[in-house]
């Protein structure tokens, strides 16, 4: 595991945006994570990993819920 970069933790201002533009953005604040786009009712496995950002879109393709680590 490396060790973690400081950085932003949350994207709030990215609900509503298009997943690819909000992937590019977490890219770019934090090139230390791995950014996951999921689509409605994707498969998760519950667990923490301060090395992801999971980006949860809608049928429209648009974020659904506020990105965080983990």
């Amino acid at each position: 595991m490396s060790v973690p970069i400081p950085g932003k933790s949350s994207w709030p201002e990215l609900m509503g945006v298009q997943a690819t533009l909000a992937a590019t953005a977490i890219a770019h604040d934090r090139p230390d994570v791995a950014v996951e786009v999921l689509p409605p009712g994707a498969p998760i496995i519950p667990d923490y990993n301060p090395e992801r950002v999971r980006v949860f879109i809608d049928d429209n393709s648009l974020v659904a819920k506020i990105p965080v680590i983990g």
